[in-house]
């Protein structure tokens, strides 16, 4: 092996190590020099064969094998692999030269495997890895619009069976421990720290000389059964239907092409399953939806997690302890994430009793990651044991980082601020969580508002990973940076927004919101409008959001609007209807768009023709679905111009992890640049909308001259 390959090669006593370890990158993935050195890596085992005992697969990065190059990915065409017969198939080949060449492989792996690093130890006869709970295991090619390309749908259904690979490993992409991986039968063994891992594996080569793959042995037969079988033909309808319910009609070719290459290629042999898995990962690879998930997920995650222009020298903000205004909600989600975190955290609010409170919701979340098998015990010990409610400001001493969570209102938010303030560390950050309100103005109640910041967490916060970091005017670049360090801290995804009403997040969903009440305004039948958001691929139709959001909150933050000067439109006048004339205020009233039985929705309220109609059944079905994909795109691009997104990458990411908008689009702003036609194409069809509808459609001076000269918002083609 030539000293710059991307693998290493030792023979030591019969046993070969390979160690990957690409010189020129800080992961291995698979590049062509990569796909090149495994090759000659394959040929010389088969000409060396008779020398050597077993074969040991390792890596020397933090990552054992990171998989597909993305990059690769986005610049492959359809023309491509038409043009390249051998497209996805070479590795395949050298991956099954490997498992059957007579000889043990093990991979021995000592971090993350995910994706392609994954099929690379299928193809060996045992995987004994570090049992370390961050080292993460799977197949999650699902989640970037990919099947796994490298014959990890066809080992995973002959290891696992059809169902059991589809429902747990392929089609949710799930993430596994190392000790979920072997319980699920992915791995074969555990050690407890990298020094086991090569010892392990040449004690597993001296106790099985010649190993065959399991599917390679006579009479092997699928757990579970194959399509053939009965018992599986009776199953397959609920496979079916289960994959309906998860896409819910959603723009998703993945979880299509993953069904079909598991079923098809459980009925043929092993090398024609490759071939149809080869297929389908090429159908994939060069359409629009992969493509734009890569880019979303991949290219602008990477840029919202960079720098973001942080000077180089100051150390990394790091507050041990952090105080909390608020014990409602949203306040005990911020104080469990700040406490997971490591920080101490004071919660405080009005009374003890209500702060307390917040405590116990933190206890019955981590209760059910316990029971979930997420969190340890001793974990959960551990973060509630830094928690301490409180109705004092004072018990906040010395705190450097204080997040204020009360009520949406500026005098209440004020007073609180006012109150903790004196008791804070010199050189505390403070930070309000507000949805709506300006962060200029709020910070007008502090000492110095150029260390104020707004910190806006989405609910319910453990569970969601965005964090809208919100500049006022006064807000220095420091505070800026050390907001950023706070929320990477908190193992969470920040943007970065300039201060207005709305910000960014609230803002689009808005419109959102206000385009779906006014489709039911209009006599659309709701089970239309609720069927449109499932097929457009909204995690959450816009209904059902409505009753999440509360009338009564909804109105009142209209209110706020119409005070300075806004219009009252269709979709507050659907809202005080329902309050005022029905009765309805959403899920918490136990009545809104949907009745509630214990707490729970049971079915769309049948007095909903009667309030608004339902008989426009002449509405195209697809204007439904893209009125609601474009009317937010177009607010998206209006937040651009006005400049309270500072970038693409942050209006895709801050939509797809913030307020729900599609996965399959990459984003509010990548959704135009996908769009057919790109950004001409667009334009064009918003001009039709705005005819059929009205003038919120109309497409922003920007976006027009942009289109003209066949600008993107990626800056690049998608």
């Amino acid at each position: 092996m030539t000293t710059d390959s991307p693998i290493r090669w030792a023979h030591d006593d019969g046993i070969v190590v390979l160690t990957l370890d690409d010189p020129t990158q800080s992961a291995n993935t698979m590049t062509d020099s990569f796909r090149a050195a495994l090759g000659t890596t394959v040929d010389r085992l088969e000409a060396e064969r008779d020398a050597i005992r077993g074969v040991v697969i390792t890596s020397a990065k933090k990552v054992f094998f990171a998989g597909g190059d993305l990059r690769d990915i986005l610049r492959t065409t359809r023309d491509d692999v038409a043009k390249n017969p051998d497209y996805g198939r070479i590795v395949k080949g050298h991956l099954r030269r490997l498992e059957t060449l007579g000889r043990p492989v093990v991979a021995a792996i000592g971090g993350a495997a995910l994706g392609g690093g994954l099929e690379l130890a299928l193809a060996a006869h045992h995987r004994v890895v570090v049992d370390d709970p961050a080292i993460p295991l799977g197949l999650p090619e699902v989640t970037l619009g990919l099947l796994p390309g490298g014959g990890g749908v066809v080992r995973t259904v002959r290891m696992l069976g059809i169902t059991a690979a589809l429902d747990r490993v392929l089609l949710p992409g799930t993430r596994f421990t190392p000790a979920q991986a072997r319980d699920l039968g992915l791995v074969d063994a555990l050690v407890p720290s990298a020094a086991g891992l090569l010892p392990a594996a040449k004690e597993w080569i001296a106790a099985n000389p010649a190993p065959v793959q399991p599917w390679d042995r006579p009479g092997h037969r699928l757990p579970g059964g194959d399509p053939a079988d009965p018992a599986f033909a009776a199953g397959l309808p609920r496979l079916t239907a289960n994959l309906r319910k998860r896409l819910g009609g959603a723009n998703l070719p993945a979880p299509h092409h993953i069904l079909a290459a598991a079923v098809e290629g459980a009925q043929v042999d092993f090398e024609t399953a490759l071939e149809i898995e080869a297929r389908y990962f090429a159908d994939l690879v060069t359409g629009p939806t992969a493509k734009n998930m890569i880019k979303a997920f991949f290219v602008d995650m990477r840029r919202v997690r960079g720098p973001r222009g942080r000077p180089p020298g100051p150390a990394t903000f790091a507050p041990d302890r952090a105080v909390v205004l608020g014990a409602g909600m949203m306040g005990a989600g911020i104080a469990h994430a700040c406490a997971a975190a490591g920080m101490h955290v004071v919660l405080t609010d009005t009374s003890m009793a209500a702060a307390e409170r917040g405590k116990e919701r933190v206890a019955g979340v981590l209760a059910d990651a316990v029971a979930r098998g997420r969190l340890g015990t001793g974990d959960r010990d551990r973060i509630l044991s830094r928690i301490t409610p409180a109705a004092d400001a004072a018990q906040a001493s010395v705190a450097r980082l204080v997040i204020e969570a009360v009520f949406e209102d500026p005098a209440v938010k004020a007073d609180a601020l006012a109150a903790v303030e004196p008791h804070l560390a010199e050189d505390a950050l403070i930070a309000s969580n507000t949805s709506t309100l300006p962060i200029t103005g709020l910070a007008e109640g502090t000492s110095d508002p150029s260390g104020f910041v707004g910190l806006h967490f989405f609910s319910p916060v453990h569970k969601m990973p965005l964090v809208e970091v919100i500049r006022g005017k006064a807000t220095s670049d420091e505070t800026l940076h050390r907001a950023l360090d706070v929320v990477r801290l908190l193992k969470k995804t920040a943007i970065v927004v300039n201060d207005s009403r709305g910000f960014f997040t609230s803002r689009v969903i808005r419109t959102f919101n206000d385009e779906g009440l006014r489709m039911l305004a209009e006599g659309v039948p709701a089970p239309s409008i609720e069927q449109a958001c499932r097929q457009a691929g909204y995690p959450t139709p816009v209904l059902q959001l409505s009753d999440e959001l509360n009338f009564a909150l909804m109105r009142r933050i209209r209110a706020v609007g119409r005070a300075e000067g806004e219009a009252p439109g269709v979709a507050e006048q659907v809202v005080v209807r329902m309050l005022d004339e029905y009765g309805r205020g959403g899920r918490t009233a136990g009545a809104g768009f949907y009745d509630y039985a214990s707490g729970r929705r049971a079915r769309l309220w049948p007095g909903l023709p009667d309030a608004f109609g339902g008989d426009r059944t002449d509405v195209p079905f697809q204007d439904l679905v893209e009125r609601l994909l474009f009317i937010e795109a177009i607010e998206a691009v209006r937040c651009l111009d006005e400049r309270v997104i500072e970038s693409a990458a942050d209006a895709n990411v801050g939509s797809l992890l913030g307020i729900g908008y599609p996965r399959w689009t990459g984003g509010v702003l990548q959704y135009i640049d996908g769009y057919d036609g790109g950004p001409a194409g667009f334009a064009a069809r918003a001009r039709q909308l705005a005819d059929a509808y009205g003038d919120r459609f109309l497409p922003p001076p920007s976006l027009l001259t942009g289109a003209e000269r066949a600008d993107r918002y990626a800056g690049e083609p998608a």
